[in-house]
């Protein structure tokens, strides 16, 4: 090996740290080590190399200045739920919603697979903190990676470099993650996580969420571990901050489900008549939480850069997306124009002729296929947003008035709704619902419970994960409201109900309203639902009906929901907190009572 002494002698004395990366090279055999410091240099010489091995593919300068293209394999554009596992000593420790080894069964088939994996290859150390510099909130990881492209995103997606071995010093606590793309072969793949170790392997795939493992990986899976050990959530949550016309601040929480409008909410432009206020963002996609010494839950979003999905983020959907993608930005899987530019479905542009799709392939107007993936990305730094908050990198977090909890529900699920407390809110939570998209391998439209959103994403069991969360408002004296929304409702017809995007302003004034003691509800038994006249509507053209509708609480599809939840509950096992079992039978007896209140007297 070339560079190894030199470069770790340089960087870093850490002693536990060294060792570790030597026994990580001796099981790979990389030709070279590479310890990245993080500075605009080493970015210049790695996006040199990537372009020259056809890596990554240079847009047009005039257009995109310093953006790239990426295309992965074909067999490796999503995140692998069925190849991720948590390792853990015993099987109930993951619980029934993962998949599970023994840790020393993984260990060993892992490193018969990565032995001598990196010949001819390079070994990337990658320092990195997750959350702000110097933050209480703050850890450090370490990925070794053989995976150029993963590096460059790293350096946009974290605090990358010297400066996260600087915040380590010489502790011995910071996340060891190991990948190698092997040869990208599904047969091969496994994406691992070992809690107890805070140690992450992965193998087999390049793609984001299972190569950079800064990300779902650490700051979720095994980041929820911790939080459960050390009494803190780590949550698929983005972080965003209302200012209103008063100077009025208010933070907010919201958990989606991938491909669900989180980056979007996030990000949100006010529709004109809200010009007066502002929407600025913290986090698109994670967020950790701890109890503040006022007793409130306090937020950082432990990313410095967003990995959303291109296909339909447009100019209406998201203004600041499509602002902030214009430069230094990472495209993975869009199409390419012929004048080197990037092109995705629902961009609101017509695809121009001579396109190249995804694959590389030319593509015609017209074809069944995807121009772009449905589960293209764009990477580019936080600080390319111009909706950013002066707030996103402070030490010490912002505090959170409200959390949101929404899927993708066609029916059923009102277009906002309060809970009646925190149980309630949790419960809301853990029943919560989405209809699957190309964020996750499988199929796509199939409804399925996404508690949190955190099913695919934490890190052990999740009746434990739903215990953690009730027990959390034991130390909070000054807890959140907690709410439930639903962009996507339709009517009969297959007709979105709400116009969504900017629009969804509106939902959060209420929220807001709510919050500060302002604003009107109706209590049902599934929580507190705006009447129409609650909703500021002015100057959007919406039918009456709709708004209705979209607001409507029906008992039959209640009832059919609470049947959903309640199976799926009792898969959960004997970790499944008895508060939210007897919530569902509650909330099945209270809509049996509002029937029998609604029914005419003479027909009772």
């Amino acid at each position: 090996m070339t560079q190894d002494s030199r470069a770790k002698n340089s960087m870093t004395q850490n002693a536990a740290l060294v060792q570790w990366v030597e026994e990580c090279a001796r099981l790979t055999r990389p030709d070279q080590v590479i310890w990245c410091d993080g500075s605009a240099a080493e970015r210049d010489r790695l996006t040199k190399q990537a372009v020259d091995a056809g890596v990554l593919l240079p847009l047009n300068h005039n257009k995109r200045p310093n953006c790239y293209l990426h295309r992965s394999n074909p067999n490796d554009v999503a995140r692998t739920e069925q190849l991720t596992f948590i390792c853990t000593p015993t099987k109930e420790e993951a619980g029934p919603t993962n998949n599970w080894s023994a840790p020393d069964e993984m260990y060993a088939r892992m490193r018969t697979m990565l032995d001598g994996s990196m010949r001819g290859r390079t070994m990337h150390v990658v320092p990195y903190v997750m959350g702000p510099l110097g933050s209480p909130f703050s850890r450090v990881g370490i990925e070794l990676t053989d995976s150029i492209y993963v590096v460059l995103n790293m350096r946009i997606m974290t605090r990358m470099g010297k400066q996260a071995l600087d915040q380590l010093g010489d502790s011995g606590e910071f996340n060891k993650g190991l990948h190698c793309t092997l040869d990208v072969n599904p047969d091969r793949r496994l994406i691992c996580h070992f809690p107890q170790d805070n140690t992450i392997w992965s193998i087999g795939s390049g793609y984001g969420g299972n190569a950079l493992l800064s990300k779902k990986c650490f700051a979720l899976r095994i980041a929820s571990w911790l939080g459960k050990t050390q009494g803190w959530l780590a949550e698929h949550m983005l972080i965003l901050g209302l200012e209103s016309p008063r100077g009025e601040k208010t933070y907010i929480a919201a958990a989606f489900p991938s491909a669900c409008g989180k980056t979007n909410l996030a990000m949100l432009t006010p529709p004109p008549t809200f010009k007066d206020w502002k929407v600025t963002t913290i986090g698109d996609d994670i967020a950790w939480l701890r109890v503040g010494p006022d007793g409130g839950l306090w937020a950082v979003n432990p990313e410095a850069g967003y990995f959303g999905v291109a296909p339909g983020t447009s100019y209406k959907s998201n203004l600041n997306a499509m602002k902030m993608v214009g430069h230094d930005s990472i495209f993975t899987n869009v199409a390419l124009t012929p004048d080197g530019d990037v092109w995705w479905e629902g961009m609101d542009t017509e695809p121009p002729d001579g396109l190249i799709d995804w694959k590389g392939d030319a593509w015609k107007k017209g074809s069944k296929d995807k121009a772009a993936h449905p589960n293209s990305r764009f990477t580019t730094p936080m600080t390319n947003n111009p909706a950013i908050s002066p707030m996103a990198d402070n030490p010490q977090g912002v505090p959170i008035s409200a959390i949101i909890f929404g899927g993708r529900r066609a029916t059923t699920v009102p277009l906002v709704m309060e809970s009646h407390d925190w149980t309630h809110g949790v419960f809301m939570g853990a029943t919560m619902g989405s209809e699957t998209t190309a964020a996750a391998s499988g199929a796509v439209g199939v409804l399925r419970r996404d508690p949190m959103a955190m099913l695919p994403f934490c890190g052990y069991n999740m009746g434990e994960y739903f215990g953690h969360w009730l027990a959390m408002r034991r130390n909070i004296s000054r807890p959140p409201k907690i709410f439930l929304v639903n962009w996507f409702r339709k009517d009969s017809e297959g007709n979105f109900l709400w116009p969504g995007y900017g629009e969804n302003m509106r939902v959060l004034k209420w929220i807001v309203d709510r919050v500060n003691g302002r604003a009107q509800g109706v209590p049902t038994p599934v929580g507190v639902v705006p009447h129409a006249a609650d909703i500021d509507l002015t100057g959007l053209e919406i039918a009456p009906d709709s708004i209705r509708r979209v607001l409507a609480v029906n008992n039959s599809e209640w009832h059919a929901e609470m049947e959903s939840a309640a199976k799926f509950f009792g898969t959960i096992g004997k970790s499944m907190p008895s508060e939210l079992a007897e919530s569902c039978r509650k909330l099945v007896d209270d809509l049996d009572g509002a029937a029998a209140e609604e029914r005419p007297a003479a027909s009772r």
